[in-house]
């Protein structure tokens, strides 16, 4: 009886054992900007165990830049980072198999003063024009092309100031700058105090040729990672759209995670939340493509090979599809 119970309760250990290495949670590094949108997200994954319910362990990895994002990822110390189809159709030109999944449409803007002069695209000539990031930033590419339809040449006939999203955001605000072309987080701030969107990029780009708002940052990560991880990539894309539909849905989440977003002001945090969900994706995956590829070719001819490198075109495969089951 001894020898069979003893027999019976190591059975019982290998059998739990079993069940924990089955049910155990997938994990997945995900590199993000300590300060960037994601990490709201973050917060809204754990505070309502989102994560836990996919099954997934988040290896969150902060960063202090976009760039160690992309050098993370190419160096396979991170699974998934946050970029553009820009980049990651250049990387695959260049022979990393990298792909994308759409995670924001959300775009700068023009700002300019609410007593500004400044009506129209022609009444920047003459003006200092601030330019967040620099001379092959997305927006100011796509701008530039939009404004050369009217026949205006902004690089030439303003006076271009490149510099850091926060530091030009602040000169615009002391009235250094004139208008100031801005990352869509820090074109809500001055949004909320006062200022008015002479231009959005967002609605230049039918004009360029897209069919509706084009989400231009994603998920970046290895194709052959995602081929071998079908389900983790499916829980993970689920998750995310779970914590983007409750901060669609709930003012109140918003003011939880407030800390996060660096202000505690009703207005800007307003102003966050509002363009926020303006920029949550909606389109499928084929018709986010079919955009980017029209936007592409416009970013190619005024960008060049600066930009695109030697691939005129989006590369195939860019965007993720999920392999069909087997």
């Amino acid at each position: 009886m001894i020898v069979n119970a003893r027999t019976m309760a190591a059975a019982a250990l290998l059998v739990v054992a079993h069940i924990a290495t089955c049910h155990a949670a997938d994990t997945i590094r995900l590199a993000v900007q300590k300060t960037g949108t994601a990490a709201w997200e973050l917060a809204v994954v754990r505070a309502h165990g989102l994560d836990k319910r996919a099954n997934l362990a988040l290896e969150v990895i902060e960063l202090a830049s976009p760039e160690s994002g992309k050098i993370a990822l190419r160096a396979g110390t991170a699974d998934v980072m946050i970029s553009d189809w820009l980049w990651v159709s250049r990387e695959r030109a260049l022979g990393a198999k990298l792909t994308f999944y759409p995670y924001s449409s959300a775009l700068g803007a023009i700002m300019v003063p609410a007593s500004s002069p400044i009506k129209t695209l022609a009444d920047l000539k003459g003006r200092k024009l601030a330019i967040a990031g620099g001379p092959i930033d997305k927006s100011w590419l796509l701008l530039q092309a939009r404004a050369k339809q009217e026949g205006i040449d902004l690089k030439s006939q303003a006076t271009i100031v490149y510099g850091a999203p926060p530091l030009l955001a602040a000169k615009t605000l002391d009235g250094e700058m004139d208008a100031n072309l801005n990352y869509w987080n820090f074109c809500a701030a001055l949004e909320a105090k006062g200022f008015r969107r002479l231009v959005s990029i967002e609605d230049i780009l039918p004009q360029l040729g897209a069919k509706g708002r084009t989400a231009m940052i994603g998920y970046a990560f290895d194709e052959t990672w995602a081929a071998a991880n079908r389900d983790v990539v499916a829980r993970f894309i689920a998750m995310t759209r779970q914590a983007k539909e409750i901060l669609a849905s709930s003012d109140a989440e918003w003011d939880r995670i407030a800390p996060l977003t660096g202000t505690v002001d009703p207005p800007t945090l307003k102003a966050y939340r509002d363009r926020y969900r303006e920029g949550i994706p909606r389109r499928p995956v084929e018709e986010e493509e079919a955009d980017a590829r029209v936007l592409y070719r416009v970013l190619a001819s005024v960008g060049g090979r600066e930009l695109v490198g030697s691939a005129p075109e989006l590369d195939a495969g860019t965007f993720y599809r999920a392999p069909p089951r087997e």
